[in-house]
């Protein structure tokens, strides 16, 4: 009867995480159908692994090399491998946790971090993007405010990927901040201020 809580328990929190959580937010149907069935397959065999003369340390290494296999056969999102996680762990608490309080509040807090963590409101203003130019820019300071005036937003880190002379071209990663006060922003103080540093200077 525990481990019947625990197994429902689980169905509840797979259920929130998948269709309360991932689907609104990303709509993502094929790894809806990973999630469900990652996080049942791990609580089946977790269930049979405890019961079994089989080491629970090598059921454990067996999913490790298996999500290894899974996560690099297609392209994952950051927040996606998250989620994969969190169902995989999901099953693993309930295949071989104990039916008490400590177990319960550990499902229930993976889901309530997942809320959080990826909740649209948390920097939504936020924004990681690949960029290419139609011009070679080799200063990182007139690559940003080309960037700047591009996306609209202030910069806080670009990486560029690649810089082609031959064909005109610059391969950007950029990370950005919707909204955000861009240099050309800021320059009107700079002027001011340095025009009253001037004046003071003369005086």
């Amino acid at each position: 009867m525990p481990h019947a809580v625990l197994l429902a328990l689980d169905l509840v929190a797979i259920g929130l995480l998948t269709f309360g959580l991932y689907f609104p937010r990303h709509r993502r149907r094929d790894l809806v159908v990973a999630y469900l069935c990652v996080n049942v397959g791990v609580l089946a065999v977790a269930t049979v692994l405890t019961e079994s003369a089989v080491a629970v340390g090598l059921g454990l290494g067996l999913f490790g090399v298996l999500s290894i296999i899974r996560l690099r056969s297609t392209e994952l999102t950051q927040s996606e491998v998250a989620y994969y996680f969190a169902s995989l762990a999901l099953g693993l608490l309930a295949g071989i946790g104990t039916a008490d309080w400590p177990t319960y509040a550990l499902i229930a807090l993976l889901v309530v971090v997942m809320y959080v963590g990826d909740h649209p409101l948390l920097f939504r203003r936020y924004r990681e993007q690949t960029v290419t130019l139609d011009r070679a820019v080799a200063d990182e300071a007139e690559l940003t405010e080309v960037l700047e005036l591009t996306l609209g937003g202030r910069i806080h880190r670009v990486r560029v990927q690649d810089l082609d002379l031959v064909n005109d071209t610059t391969l950007v990663t950029v990370r950005y901040e919707t909204g955000g006060r861009t240099r050309a922003d800021r320059l009107p103080q700079r002027l001011a201020a340095s025009a009253a540093l001037a004046s003071a200077v003369r005086s």
